[in-house]
């Protein structure tokens, strides 16, 4: 059974920075991208960045313009574990931030459950 559980959203204030987890089971981390979409309420869900594997050791992390220079996207693959640090942060990056695994060019993409992001200004 494959499973995605994030933690470490809360409230924090505008500038400040907060790291997000994403815990992986039940599927061959190592090799499946690894994302952080988000949702703002009456939004619809968008995408934040993922980072792919390039084959071998070789990882590479793309992101949403928004988010660009700001956030970074890492994983531990000893550890299952992929994490969005989020620096200098704004009240629009309020929003449930949700970690995600696929395959590209496949059907197979995880959800994880979300964790909320508030920023206040």
């Amino acid at each position: 059974q494959v499973q995605l559980v994030e933690s470490g959203g809360g409230l924090v204030q505008a500038g400040g920075s907060l790291r997000l987890s994403c815990a992986v089971s039940g599927l061959p981390f190592r090799t499946y991208r690894m994302g952080w979409f988000r949702q703002a309420p009456g939004a619809e869900r968008e995408f934040v960045g993922h980072i792919s594997w390039g084959g071998g050791s070789v990882y590479y992390a793309t992101y949403a313009d928004s988010v660009k220079g700001r956030f970074t996207i890492s994983r531990d693959n000893a550890k299952n574990t992929v994490y969005l640090q989020m620096n200098s942060l704004k009240p629009e990056d309020t929003a449930v931030y949700y970690c995600s695994a696929d395959v590209p060019d496949t059907a197979a993409r995880y959800w994880g459950q979300g964790t909320q992001v508030t920023v206040s200004s």
